[in-house]
């Protein structure tokens, strides 16, 4: 497993981070474990979760069986990197039980983040990630608020997870005002082949900021691997986003033809998604969500996975980027 920084930190993680969201709701508890056990096997020591993962009347589960897990000793929890994230209600529905049991003030963050911590029965978060923007609270607030839990060992680091370049930008500037904090440290997005407006400014926005960025849905909720072979073959049908942009016919010949160069290349199309991201500026590790140890084994396999430039060419000719901002929306 290959390893780099974590933007301008000084903390080193893999190049892939395992994703936990289906632990729980798709995976149980024994082979969430056994595949947590295989990743560290692996060099992989980067993982993520949220305190709303779990979802539904089990929100907050998932933390759980990693708590678990690094309760069976070994050093697990000091081989890991761990990131979890705090912003949605954990209620069932997603309402509000209760003002202030949501969001981003200073009252909740300290709620949320001893509330995960019970959970995930640790002292400490490594990168504790604002899970959405909150247009309510100011970021003076956000940051007091993360000093105190920096001071008393809870947090290393904060990171983002679906902001806006400009909140990126107002988030780390504000930081600098303040002194004392270093800012955000990664910026966690939607970002892969069919999905590429992170470009234009969330990406060049961390950069600037020395954010690593950590992309999410790398195979764009399945349409990236080998949706239309599976098909064929008589396999998992496509659903959700995968089914509804395969409805469109220019869609399905989009993707039809990303699965015929591949094919023609001898590699699978979930793990050129995932080596594509790899090559891409910026980009400090793509988020894997296994639901079986073999699924874990391909994502591995594809971070060793050496794309040509012909290849590369290819697939930036079937999946056109927006280029950089302004130019990709002005002259």
């Amino acid at each position: 497993m290959k390893y780099t920084q974590l933007g301008r930190t000084g903390l080193k993680v893999s190049r892939l981070v395992l994703g936990t969201m289906n632990f729980g709701p798709q995976t149980d508890e024994a082979d969430s474990h056994a595949i947590m056990d295989a990743a560290l096997d692996t060099g992989l020591n980067f993982f993520d979760t949220a305190n709303v993962y779990g979802w539904g009347e089990n929100k907050g589960r998932t933390e759980e069986i990693i708590g678990n897990w690094f309760a069976k000793g070994d050093d697990r929890r000091d081989k890991v990197v761990l990131a979890t994230k705090v912003y949605g209600p954990m209620t069932a529905d997603g309402s509000d039980p209760w003002p202030n049991h949501s969001k981003l003030s200073a009252l909740n963050i300290r709620r949320a983040v001893d509330a995960s911590l019970k959970r995930l029965q640790t002292d400490y978060i490594d990168v504790y990630q604002f899970h959405h923007i909150d247009r309510a609270t100011p970021f003076e607030e956000i940051w007091q608020a993360i000093d105190v839990l920096v001071q008393q060992g809870k947090i290393l680091y904060a990171g983002s997870s679906n902001f806006p370049g400009y909140k990126i930008a107002q988030a780390n500037e504000t930081a600098a005002r303040r002194g004392g904090t270093i800012g955000l440290v990664s910026e966690q997005c939607l970002y892969n082949l069919a999905e590429r407006r992170a470009e234009m400014e969330v990406i060049p926005a961390a950069q600037e900021y020395g954010l690593g960025v950590i992309p999410w849905s790398p195979l764009h909720g399945g349409l990236l691997g080998g949706v239309i072979k599976k098909e064929v073959q008589g396999g998992r049908r496509a659903s959700g986003r995968a089914a509804d942009t395969l409805a469109d016919p220019t869609s399905r010949a989009q993707i039809q033809a990303y699965e015929d160069l591949l094919d023609k290349h001898g590699i699978e199309p979930g793990e050129a998604a995932l080596a594509w991201l790899l090559t891409r500026p910026g980009v400090t590790a793509p988020i894997v969500g296994p639901r079986t140890a073999e699924q874990l084994e391909s994502a591995v396999r594809a971070s060793e996975l050496e794309l040509s430039d012909e290849l590369l060419t290819a697939l930036d000719e079937i999946f056109p980027g927006p280029g950089p901002s302004p130019e990709a929306f002005a002259w």
